[in-house]
């Protein structure tokens, strides 16, 4: 008996070590998961975004690709259009401060003018450094930047070959000698930054380039450019690119500022160079990939949460579509297939051969969405434009506007319209793939 119960007693303890055991296993794992969530600095970037369409695309632009490189990278990234957090107990929390074509109002250049002074960092892109009376704020231009005034620009937007003029730079160190840039228009200056002994020009335009420009009387045919570069006094990189291609008629963006990958690199390097972070990580792998164009997915709107569907889960041609509480419903999925130039047809699952038109091939505000046969109109294709996290906005190829829930409602039955682009929620969807 004594025998039997200490055989029972060591199974006992064998499972309660066991227990231990895993428990503490799972701790580590828990803590170890924290660690690598936890950003390894953070990022706050200023924007206004209210002038010239190019510069608001490369805004948006900039907010859907930042927040997924800093997931990638283990950063974190906020952006805001209220300069009054630019003061000094605000900037305190971050480690890097970042203009979006824009530079700071009167009131806050002396916040950011002391910042940097106290070993703050800033990345700043094209408009951050246009201006055509540097005195104005003569730190910043003629000291800070080192540019004195705008001097001339390309047009249209080109992409161009850059040069890696500084190599040993860490922002640069893992770059080619040349490389793609995305397209842009491009600025130069009147002062000769080579002559500056503060400043370290890290990339110029490799004169493989020129002609830089379509316009022959806005292009340049030869000299010396740069476009990226630091100054030794400060923790600061300026980056000219910023200005996306953009058809003017219908505002539609017709290219990325972040379609170089080289470029791209020089981005997240030079960022963990300014937050004294460090060589980047390698990146956590992109949890997504391209839309599949043979899976299903509901589309739900960021504002309502609603699902898009087809009325009365009907496939005669003129049905409209419309925001419905989500049923998982065969009139809530969609397919997003191909059709040419990187736009799509939105094909629903009840009827594969219908799919999203704007009634009456209308480029006006306000048209409604219905479904109707497929017929290979320009009116019954999309772009869908990543926003990250899963979200896209869709941008007809006719009118070059977007799907949107007119006034933001989130009310049942409320047909969804085409309205000219403005980045809210109600222009906002998440594909979820379904079975």
């Amino acid at each position: 008996m004594i025998a039997e119960l200490s055989s029972r007693t060591r199974r006992l303890i064998s499972l309660l070590v066991a227990l231990v055991v895993a428990l503490s296993v799972g701790l580590a794992v828990n803590a170890s998961r924290s660690a690598q969530a936890a950003p390894t600095f953070k990022v706050l970037a200023f924007y206004n975004g209210t002038w010239d369409a190019a510069h608001i695309d490369f805004v948006r632009d900039a907010r859907a690709w930042f927040p997924q490189a800093a997931a990638r990278y283990g950063f974190s990234w906020e952006a805001t259009n209220n300069w009054s957090l630019l003061n000094t107990a605000n900037l305190a929390q971050y480690k890097v401060v970042m203009f979006l074509d824009d530079a700071p109002p009167t009131a806050q250049r002396a916040a950011f003018q002391q910042y940097m002074q106290n070993g703050g960092a800033w990345l700043g892109f094209h408009v951050a450094a246009f201006n055509t009376n540097p005195s104005s704020w003569s730190w910043y231009y003629n000291t800070f930047l080192g540019t004195g005034a705008f001097r001339s620009n390309t047009w249209g937007p080109t992409r161009v070959t850059l040069r890696a003029d500084n190599r040993t730079h860490p922002a640069t160190q893992q770059l080619p000698a040349t490389f793609p840039s995305s397209i842009s228009e491009w600025y130069s200056w009147n002062n000769d930054l080579r002559q500056n002994p503060d400043i370290d020009i890290l990339a110029s335009i490799d004169p493989s380039s020129f002609p830089v420009g379509t316009d022959p009387n806005q292009s340049w045919y030869s000299g010396y450019y740069p476009l990226v570069w630091s100054n030794k006094r400060f923790k600061m990189l300026y980056a000219n690119f910023g200005h996306n291609a953009m058809d003017y008629n219908t505002n539609t963006g017709l290219s990325s500022t972040f379609d170089s990958e080289p470029q791209n690199r020089l981005l997240i390097d030079g960022l963990h160079w300014l937050a004294g972070a460090g060589t980047a990580p390698t990146p956590t792998p992109t949890p997504t990939g391209p839309i599949s164009p043979t899976a299903w997915h509901t589309v739900v709107n960021r504002a309502s949460g609603k699902c898009v569907d087809a009325r009365a889960a009907a496939t005669a041609n003129g049905t409209a579509i419309q925001q419905y509480t989500c049923n998982n419903s065969a009139a809530q999925q969609y397919q997003f297939a191909p059709t040419s130039g990187g736009y799509l047809r939105v094909n629903n699952r009840n009827n594969s051969a219908q799919v999203l038109d704007v009634t009456n091939v209308s480029t006006a505000d306000s048209a409604p969405i219905q479904l109707w046969s497929y017929s290979g109109g320009n009116n019954q294709q999309w772009r869908a434009e990543s926003e990250g996290g899963g979200y896209y906005r869709l941008v007809n190829r006719n009118s070059g506007k977007c799907l949107d829930v007119p006034a933001a409602s989130t009310a049942d039955s409320v047909q969804l319209i085409q309205y000219t682009c403005n980045g809210t929620a109600a222009q906002s969807f998440r594909l979820v793939p379904q079975p």
